[in-house]
């Protein structure tokens, strides 16, 4: 296992639904951001640069699976705790972990792939994943 990285979230009002409690697509998105922030956290460059570099766009989603164990409501300071549970030849799976201070709220795993966009046709395409990247995220 690598080591975690921790992606703060503040809940805002506008983060909930008329009852005060995280609209569940909200976490998502904080899942989502925590996925970006993990590969930056490791020295990745930015997409754009990657995209200039070498020709990876990014790491779209193949993938999710989300169990919600605990609500969250506006004011909450929240942390999305990111490793990478495995690595295939071209995906990996993030584990994201949503806390309350030591209370788990939800979790979540999300399959994702690195990929190029074809030259023929402007299509994405998954390549292996990076060795180098790899190596800075392990």
């Amino acid at each position: 296992m690598n080591k975690p990285h921790i992606h703060p979230v503040t809940v805002h009002f506008g983060d909930c639904d008329p009852a005060g409690i995280v609209f569940f697509p909200n976490f998502s998105r904080w899942m989502d951001q925590a996925s970006l922030a993990f590969f930056r956290a490791r020295g990745v460059p930015p997409w754009r640069e990657l995209e200039k570099e070498r020709g990876i766009v990014g790491t779209p989603l193949l993938e999710i699976h989300t169990r919600f164990l605990r609500p969250a409501t506006y004011g909450d300071e929240l942390q999305v705790v990111t490793t990478i549970e495995s690595w295939g030849h071209k995906t990996f799976t993030h584990r994201h972990r949503v806390l309350r201070g030591d209370e788990l709220l939800c979790e979540g795993t999300e399959v994702r792939a690195f990929v190029v966009r074809d030259a023929h046709n402007g299509r994405i395409r998954a390549i292996q994943v990076p060795e180098d990247i790899k190596a800075l995220c392990i």
